[in-house]
């Protein structure tokens, strides 16, 4: 008898849609390999659905608020079912941008300059010197994101305005220049490493990590041997520190500008990547060797209670 596996995705945050479609990607390819899959949809009635589905296991797709914050954890842990990537701790440890930065920076991770704020203080004056970058302390998939270029005479004035739907405290940092990398954790294995160039536009913005052709993966990406190998093992590094488990990614920056700092900073830690067939955790485990079959089979299998 297969193992019945519920896909959970969807759900209420602003990352709903990027949600729909790695939890689609991933249902598809388990029932490709053999499993009984039932496609979940979360809402507010999630806990009795899935005591009345009682699935083997439960294969987090959620994204963002609810779904990577330690909430849907404590809930699978409450009801017993088995589930994959991070549990409740390292999850709402690594959705919170800046305790996670805590934590790394603890762990020898370097990690950008910063402080938390109202958003109304940060729309008042600069908080920091520009350029910097603004965004919610607990948001994904760069939802909110906003960077305030050098010479710029005001803040972001939005801040202050009913459009902002993010929370009322927001992080700013430092403004770290150069390449974006990112690299995943598999275990306790890194994987390899991309360099993101966005197609259009000047950094990876929500549009360039989900819209068609929006961005450019180089992988393996083009750096010296050494700085490779520092950044996969800055990626365990905060992965473990963290208490990650299944597959994260690590986000970084790395300013080898001309008279740059040479620095590699760790962004954030992401315990929910995406997961479509193009996304970069199923890219970067294709390289090393895993289908996109037998990567969700791997996640399955490493499901668990307890995480």
């Amino acid at each position: 008898m297969p193992k019945h596996v519920a896909v959970l995705m969807g759900g209420t945050s602003s990352e709903r849609v990027v949600s729909l479609s790695s939890g689609n990607a991933c249902a598809a390819a388990l029932e490709s390999v053999g499993y009984r899959v039932t496609r979940v949809d979360v809402g507010a009635d999630i806990a009795a659905v899935l005591a009345d589905l009682r699935p083997d296991v439960a294969f987090n797709a959620l994204h963002g608020p609810a779904g990577e914050d330690g909430t849907i954890q404590g809930l699978l842990e409450i009801l017993t079912i088995p589930y994959t990537h991070s549990g409740v701790l390292a999850s709402a440890l690594a959705m919170h941008k800046e305790r996670a930065k805590v934590v790394m920076r603890a762990a020898g991770v370097a990690v950008p300059e910063g402080r938390v704020v109202n958003r109304d203080v940060a729309a008042k004056s600069h908080v920091l010197p520009p350029p910097y970058v603004v965004k919610p302390v607990s948001e994904g998939s760069s939802v909110g994101v906003i960077i305030v270029r050098d010479g710029r005479s005001h803040p972001p004035q939005i801040l202050a305005s009913d459009e902002w739907t993010y929370g009322e405290e927001v992080l700013v940092e430092t403004y770290i220049a150069g390449r974006e990398l990112t690299c995943a954790v598999m275990g306790d294995t890194a994987l390899g490493v991309i360099e993101i160039k966005p197609a259009s536009g000047e950094w990876y913005d929500f549009e360039a990590k989900y819209a068609e052709g929006g961005s450019i993966h180089v992988l393996p990406a083009d750096l010296k041997p050494n700085v490779y190998q520092r950044v996969q093992e800055l990626a365990l590094t905060a992965h473990q520190a963290l208490g990650c488990r299944g597959v994260s990614r690590a986000d970084l920056r790395y300013d080898d500008t001309p008279g740059g700092t040479g620095a590699l900073v760790v962004l954030e830690v992401n315990t929910q990547p995406g997961m479509t067939q193009t996304s970069l955790v199923p890219e970067m485990a294709a390289h090393a060797g895993y289908g996109f079959g037998e990567l969700v089979r791997w996640m399955v299998e490493d499901a668990s209670l307890g995480r």
